[in-house]
């Protein structure tokens, strides 16, 4: 079977010994055939666009394989997409080494002069140009939301907008509701915790306050309690009850001498001792023996 037109080279034959890099390049040609020429822009619906970004970058993977197999070249491939996902692809170790390889030749190459891609210039113009389309599309929804800049927009636009408010008030206040439940809800339970303290203080000030009224009432009754008797012995009821009304400590009490006093007292006595005993001895000089008589005169 023979594909021929005449815009693109002749498609090869294919038999049942084709291999299936021959199929596959003469089914790609048969496929890019009725295709017309494409406007190279930026694509303003998101899903066409994911859907043109997955299908690219399936069809650029594949070419670098094919290109890295067929002319045994070191390819090493990185895409980012939109939201911002790694897709790479390395025919080597991993794409490391290929960066690494190229620094190198790029450091060898460093003392000429600088080349200006005019490719990725024109890039990233583009991606400038994006950028700052985005931000004046952010800039005017922010000021649509508070009622800015609303002159040029229709009925259904802002019947859209009104919606999207109310969403958002609605969304707003019940997260408000939730924290204030949430706050109130805490604030209850702190105040049975407080007051379950707070009895627990009250129950050990009364239980300091009576062991403290016991306390004053024993020593009270200490105070109260009659003296034990001096002999060992104790007083009974009815010695107690003997004793005169008009009775006074103060007559069968007195109080022991000093020791000095004692000592003087003593001293006194041994003095008086002393002189009558030498007076006795000076009357005895004084008796003669009576021999006649048998005695003393």
């Amino acid at each position: 079977v023979v594909f021929s037109n005449l815009h693109s080279p002749p498609i090869d034959q294919l038999t049942a010994r084709s291999s299936p890099l021959q199929i596959f390049r003469s089914v790609d040609r048969l496929i890019n055939m009725g295709r017309g020429k494409i406007e190279i822009k930026r694509i303003e619906n998101k899903t066409s666009r994911q859907v043109t970004f997955c299908k690219r970058r399936n069809g650029l993977l594949k070419k670098a394989y094919e290109l890295a197999i067929l002319c045994d070249a070191e390819i090493a491939l990185i895409v980012f997409s939109s939201r911002g996902r790694l897709y790479e692809f390395s025919n080597v170790n991993s794409t490391r080494s290929t960066i690494e390889r190229y620094k190198k030749a790029s450091a060898s190459t460093s003392g000429s002069a600088p080349v200006i891609d005019v490719n990725s210039h024109q890039y990233f113009q583009q991606e400038a140009a994006k950028m700052r389309h985005q931000i004046q599309t952010l800039q005017n929804a922010n000021r649509h939301l508070i009622g800015e800049s609303i002159g040029n927009m229709t009925a259904k636009e802002l019947k859209s907008l009104e919606n999207r408010l109310e969403k958002g008030i609605s969304r707003i206040r019940s997260k408000k509701h939730e924290l204030l439940f949430s706050e109130i809800e805490y604030m209850q339970k702190r105040e049975a915790d407080l007051q379950n303290e707070n009895m627990f203080l009250r129950a050990k000030v009364a239980e300091a306050e009576r062991a403290e009224h016991d306390d004053q009432q024993a020593a009270e009754d200490d105070e109260m309690a009659p003296a034990p008797a001096v002999g060992g012995g104790s007083s009974s009821g009815t010695e107690l009850e003997a004793l005169p009304a008009t009775f006074d400590t103060r007559e069968y009490y007195q109080p022991a001498p000093p020791v000095s006093m004692l000592a003087a007292a003593a001293a006194a006595a041994a003095a008086q001792y002393s002189s009558d005993h030498h007076q006795t001895a000076l009357h005895l000089g004084y008796f003669k023996v009576d021999s006649g008589k048998g005695g003393l005169l």
